[in-house]
Parts: structure tokens; C-alpha cells; sequence
């Protein structure tokens, strides 16, 4: 199974007070992250981490995480956790992956148009935290706008059945003239 988050911050005690998050501390956020994560994703599933993983010290809670852990990058990883990128199957600012035939963009930010959005691909994000209202199919895999929890691919089609279009959605395929 596939899983996609964004935006856990771990062990960044700022993003408490932030984004308004319900913990009374960095251990306490810390855990439940952990603990979320790995209620869903078993060692055998790939999770997408869509940016902003932690900050300092991450090594003891990758070595926790369940999954293939694949990062897309965020604004703050890159010097904050360059040096445990060999805890990643793969680590890109962008990536197209096709589950089930249908094409899904994951990006850190959200994207206005996103490769083949004219054919309803979708588009998976973070770094907005909740507060960026998604057009068309794309959607905040972000744990402050998931309960704190990863999504399964599962989950993602539900949230897109109730999605509208996208915008720039073409009804008819080219004609050839």
C-alpha cells in the first residue's frame, strides 16, 4: 500500500504554537506522530513524505517510522536533514508516480496546473498546513489537515471522489484536422 503525508516538523517546537497544534510538547507531538504513522503504514508499505519532515536530530525517529520512506523536499529540509537523506529510498522536489492508472503529481507546494491536470491528474501537497483551500484534484496531505495522520492511497480516492474537476480540465480529447 501507498501512503502520503507532509509537514510533520518533527522536533520543531515552534510549529506547536504555529499552526496551533494540540500537543504540549515537541516529545509529546513527537509521539503521536510516531505512534499515528505507524498504526497505518507497516514496514512493507512506501510513504510519500511531501517536505518539512524535522528539524535537528531526526535519525532515532526514521529508525522508528515505518515503510519506504521516499521524501519529496520541503522548505525546510534539505541543510535541516541533508545528512540523514540515506534514510530515504529516493529524495526529489518533485515526483510523477501512476497508481492504479491515474497520474498523481506530489510537490511540497502547491501547484496551480500540475502535468496532465488537463486530464484530471491529481496533485498531492503540503507546506500550507490546512489553511490553502485546494482547487479541482489536488488536495493538503499535511498532518495539521489530516488528524495527524498519514493518508493510504485508499483514502486519497475517496477524498477525490467528492473533488471537483480541475479547472483546466479538457472534456474532448484533440481532434486531429
Amino acid at each position: 500500500m501507498k501512503f502520503f503525508t507532509a509537514d510533520t516538523h518533527f522536533n520543531h517546537t515552534n510549529i506547536i504554537k504555529y499552526c496551533n497544534r494540540p500537543f504540549s510538547s515537541i516529545e509529546e507531538m513527537n509521539n503521536i506522530l510516531i505512534l499515528n504513522w505507524n498504526n497505518k503504514v507497516s514496514k512493507e508499505d512506501v510513504i510519500y513524505i511531501l517536505g518539512d519532515f524535522g528539524f535537528g536530530n531526526v535519525e532515532p525517529i526514521l529508525k522508528q517510522l515505518n515503510g519506504t520512506k521516499i521524501l519529496i523536499e520541503g522548505s525546510h529540509d534539505g541543510n535541516n536533514i541533508k545528512k540523514y537523506y540515506k534514510y530515504f529510498a529516493k529524495v526529489s522536489p518533485l515526483i510523477e508516480i501512476h497508481e492504479q492508472n491515474q497520474t498523481i503529481i506530489l510537490c511540497h507546494y502547491c501547484i496551480r496546473t500540475w502535468a496532465k491536470s488537463h486530464h484530471n491528474s491529481w496533485h498531492l501537497y503540503g507546506h500550507s498546513h490546512g489553511k490553502l483551500k485546494p482547487i479541482g484534484k489536488a488536495w493538503d496531505v499535511g498532518v495539521d489537515n489530516n488528524n495527524f495522520m498519514p493518508l493510504s492511497f485508499n483514502e486519497i480516492v475517496e477524498i477525490m471522489k467528492n473533488r471537483p474537476d480541475n479547472p483546466n480540465l479538457i472534456e474532448n480529447k484533440w481532434e486531429q484536422k
